[in-house]
């Protein structure tokens, strides 16, 4: 059976950044390519510079999110990580890991996270202990 191998939310979007720059310099090189044509060049680096940016303002976002984070130190690895939302996986050992002790020994699922789920979860929750 296949492992399901979890990601923190801090480095996924951190990944996401990184990969909004290379896709930048990748257009922009384009644009170097394109140089006998103007309006390609133009366009190419122009989109080259706005992924740039953009990843600046995701670099920037998920830095003051990364500060509201909730530093704990892994069970499983014992090094410090961060969690965001009710689940979020170990930086370093990718364990799935929550602080909400109605989901302790439930299956790993990024839904409980979401606000809709959470109210069905918690419905479920008062329905059980009646």
């Amino acid at each position: 059976m296949a492992q399901l191998v979890y990601s923190s939310k801090i480095n996924r979007i951190r990944s996401f950044a990184l990969f909004l720059i290379f896709a930048g310099f990748g257009f922009m090189y384009g644009g170097i390519f394109a140089r006998d044509i103007g309006w390609l060049m133009a366009t190419l680096f122009i989109i080259g510079i706005l992924c740039v940016i953009f990843s600046t303002v995701v670099y920037f976002w998920i830095g003051m999110l990364s500060t509201k984070a909730i530093p704990i130190i892994c069970p499983s690895c014992d090094k410090p990580t961060k969690m965001l939302g009710r689940v979020d996986a170990c930086m370093h050992c990718k364990q799935p890991l929550t602080l909400d002790k109605d989901l302790e020994g439930k299956e790993f699922d990024e839904k409980y996270n979401a606000g809709k789920h959470r109210r069905e979860f918690n419905k479920k929750v008062k329905s059980n202990k009646d």
